[in-house]
C-alpha cells in the first residue's frame, strides 16, 4: 500500500511553499517520524515527518513550489525493511618498521639557481627586451643570484665585473592581466522568506506615512541591576537576564500611556488593541524574522527572557512555526547586537509603530552641571504619522527612556 505524502497545511495565510531540502533519497528505507523534507513558505521552515515505514519515491524535486495539498512523494509501506549489515572485520595493522638510517640524515641545502633560471623582475625583464638582451649572459649579483637593474646597466656598460649601483626605479602603472577564476558572478533564486521580506518592506515604504524621532538612555541603573542579581538570576531561572526583557516591560507601559502605537489603520477605522502582543526581530541565516510573544504585560522579567532566547535559538534553526510569527501588535528591534550605533527600523506591517534599540556606548554627559562618563544608548521610534501624532511620538520614546532610567517605576506603576 502506498502512502502519499502531501504538503501540509501550516498556517491560513500559507498558500504554498518551496521543497527546501530532502533528507533522504528516492528508494531509501525510511523509518516512521523520520524527516522526510524541510518545506519552506514565505513565514517559517516547515519540516514533514513520515507518517509510516517503507521505501520512499520521490516526486516533487528539490526547489520546486508546491501548493498546500499537493503530492510531493510516495511511501510503500509493504516494502521490508532491509537487514543489517554486518560490520567489516577489522583490518590488520602492518608492524612499524625501523627508521630508516638514510632518511635520518639531512639533505644538503641546495645550491641557489643560477641567474638564467631565476624569476625576473618587471624592471629587469623590460630592459631586456627593449635592449635585445639575453639575460642568459649576465652575472647576477642581487640575493640568490638573481638579476638586478644594476647587473643589466653594467652589462650594456663594456660587460664589468662589478655591478654597477641600480640607479633608482621610477614609478609607472603596469595594466593588471586579467586572471582566470576573478571577478566572477553568482546567480541565485531569492527563497520564499527573502521574497516575502522584500515585499512587506516595500509594501511599508508605499502605504505608511513613516517618520523616526530618536532619544538617548542612561543604562547605568540597568547595568548596574544586571551586575548585582545576573548570577542568582541565572541560577534561578537557567537564562541569563539581558536588556529585552527590560525594554519589551518599559514599552509594554509605554504603550498603555499611548494606545495608537499600539494600533493600525484598516480601511478609515483605526483598531486599538487592548493586549500587547509583542514582536521581537531576530536575525537567522535565512533572514530576518519576528516571532511573537503573546500576552507580553502578563509575563515576568524571567518568562520574557525565557521567550527571547527559545525564539531567538529556534530561529537560527528554523523552528519556528508559523503560528509563532502571526499576529504582533509592537516590535522591538535591537541592532546593538551587531554593533549599529543608530539607525530608523522601518514598519512591520499592519502595525505603526517600532522600537529600535542600539548600541551602548560610553560617551561624556552633563549631570546636574557636571561632565561625567555614562554608558548611553540611541534609541530610535519609527512610527505610521497616518495615526501617531508627533507629540504622541516623542512623549512615548520619553516614557521609554524613564522606565528604563529608573527600572522601579515599572514596579510601582508610575
Amino acid at each position: 500500500m502506498a502512502i502519499d505524502v502531501k504538503m501540509p497545511n501550516v498556517g491560513e495565510s500559507v498558500q504554498e511553499g518551496v521543497i527546501h531540502k530532502w533528507r533522504i533519497k528516492s528508494g531509501d528505507y525510511v523509518n516512521r517520524d523520520d524527516v522526510l523534507v524541510e518545506l519552506e513558505t514565505d513565514k517559517a521552515t516547515v519540516e514533514v515527518v513520515a507518517e509510516s515505514s517503507g521505501v520512499i519515491e520521490i516526486i516533487k524535486k528539490q526547489g520546486e513550489t508546491v501548493a498546500i495539498g499537493e503530492l510531493m512523494a510516495r511511501i510503500d509501506n509493504s516494502a521490508a525493511a532491509p537487514a543489517a549489515k554486518a560490520a567489516p572485520p577489522p583490518v590488520p595493522q602492518p608492524a612499524a618498521s625501523a627508521p630508516s638510517v638514510a632518511a635520518s640524515v639531512p639533505a644538503p641545502p641546495a645550491k641557489p639557481a643560477a641567474s638564467n633560471d631565476m624569476p625576473l623582475s618587471p624592471a629587469v625583464r623590460r630592459m631586456t627586451e627593449e635592449h635585445q638582451i639575453s639575460p642568459a649572459g649576465i652575472a647576477g649579483s642581487g640575493k640568490d643570484g638573481r638579476l638586478t637593474k644594476g647587473d643589466v646597466i653594467a652589462h650594456m656598460q663594456g660587460g664589468a665585473s662589478q655591478a654597477a649601483p641600480a640607479a633608482p626605479a621610477v614609478p609607472s602603472f603596469t595594466k593588471p592581466q586579467a586572471v582566470s577564476g576573478q571577478r566572477t558572478e553568482r546567480r541565485e533564486p531569492m527563497t520564499m522568506l527573502r521574497r516575502k521580506i522584500a515585499e512587506r518592506l516595500v509594501h511599508a515604504q508605499e502605504t505608511a506615512a513613516i517618520l523616526t524621532t530618536f532619544n538617548e538612555i542612561d543604562m547605568s541603573n540597568v547595568m548596574r541591576i544586571r551586575n548585582e542579581y545576573k548570577e542568582k538570576f541565572k541560577e534561578k531561572y537557567g537564562v541569563g537576564l539581558g536588556f529585552m526583557s527590560f525594554f519589551i516591560r518599559a514599552a509594554v507601559e509605554a504603550l498603555k500611556a499611548y494606545p495608537a502605537v499600539n494600533g493600525w489603520i484598516e480601511g478609515n477605522d483605526i483598531v486599538y488593541h487592548d493586549y500587547f502582543d509583542i514582536g521581537v526581530a531576530v536575525s537567522s541565516n535565512r533572514g530576518l524574522v519576528v516571532p511573537v510573544i503573546k500576552d507580553a504585560d502578563r509575563l515576568s522579567m524571567a518568562e520574557l527572557e525565557m521567550a527571547v532566547a527559545d525564539y531567538g535559538r529556534r530561529a537560527r534553526d528554523g523552528k519556528l512555526s508559523v503560528d509563532e510569527m502571526t499576529g504582533g501588535t509592537f516590535t522591538v528591534s535591537n541592532g546593538g547586537v551587531f554593533g549599529s550605533l543608530m539607525a530608523t527600523p522601518i514598519l512591520n506591517p499592519p502595525q505603526s509603530g517600532i522600537l529600535g534599540m542600539h548600541k551602548i556606548e560610553e560617551r561624556p554627559v552633563v549631570v546636574n552641571g557636571q561632565i561625567v562618563i555614562r554608558p548611553m544608548m540611541y534609541v530610535a521610534l519609527s512610527y505610521d504619522h497616518r495615526i501617531i501624532d508627533g507629540k504622541e511620538s516623542v512623549g512615548f520614546l520619553v516614557k521609554i527612556k524613564e522606565y528604563v532610567e529608573d527600572p522601579t517605576r515599572i514596579l510601582v506603576g508610575v
